[in-house]
């Protein structure tokens, strides 16, 4: 960092050269169990993301403790019961200002200390009340990302007339891309890209049994999909399906 500063001062490099320098060597170490990209909520807009599923709650406290005062972090995947194990750990971020915040049905904890402008307009939609978790995830990242949420739930192809008033509704209130996510068969985003002209997210959901056990029958339908204008995320990828999804709308501000 002291090179770059130093080449810069001497006009080596422009301030735009040491910018995109001082982002990619923005990681932190911990230990030999983690390497923090502290600098990915500057670079990206988007919140460092700890997956929490196979981490020892102390690894996830030093972690947090560590990383937070750099600027935002989410943990995703984060269970109840192991919320509840460490929040008492997170107490005091509390006291020098983060806002912690805990969504139990997204699994999703966020510690901040700022909200992000808003950039852009998200919708969401779900098949069936079941996939609402996997909706929530995204919800929860794409607001961290900076996009204002429409979403309207248990709205699947098994009772259609309930879709077309919701995907009116969030045309009229411009909204740049549609997140749909399915579970079962996985028909819903093709019926969606059938009737809008903006970019849908397919996220097939491990809601199903027999031949839909596991999701991957919902992922074969939104990849086969004969509908234009759909990218499929992987199976539960809320989290995936909100990062590209308010990446397509940071491109389109830019241009």
């Amino acid at each position: 960092m002291k090179e770059i500063i130093q080449k810069l001062i001497k006009g080596e490099i422009s301030a735009e050269k040491a910018e995109k320098l001082l982002k990619t060597m923005q990681i932190l170490e911990l230990e030999d169990f983690a390497k923090m990209d502290i600098g990915r909520d500057i670079r990206t807009g988007v919140p460092e993301a700890v997956f929490a599923e196979g981490k020892e709650d102390e690894e996830l406290i030093k972690i947090l403790m560590s990383s937070v005062p750099n600027g935002r972090i989410m943990v995703t995947r984060l269970k109840q019961k192991r919320y509840e194990a460490i929040k008492n750990e997170l107490t005091p971020l509390i006291d020098k200002g983060f806002i912690v915040e805990y969504n139990k049905r997204a699994r999703i904890l966020i510690i901040k200390d700022h909200d992000t402008g808003k950039i852009g307009k998200i919708g969401i939609i779900t098949a069936g009340t079941s996939d609402i978790p996997v909706a929530e995830e995204a919800r929860v990242v794409a607001e961290e990302a900076g996009c204002e949420v429409f979403r309207s739930y248990d709205v699947g192809v098994a009772g259609i007339h309930r879709l077309f008033t919701k995907v009116r509704e969030m045309i009229e209130n411009d909204v740049e891309v549609l997140i749909v996510v399915a579970g079962m068969e996985g028909a819903l985003p093709s019926v969606v890209a059938g009737l809008v002209d903006m970019p849908v997210v397919g996220v097939p959901t491990s809601i199903g049994y027999g031949v839909g056990e596991g999701g991957f029958t919902a992922l074969h339908s939104m990849l086969q999909s004969c509908a234009p204008g759909i990218a499929v995320v992987n199976i539960d990828n809320g989290y995936g399906a909100a990062v590209f999804a308010s990446t397509i709308i940071k491109s389109r501000n830019k241009n």
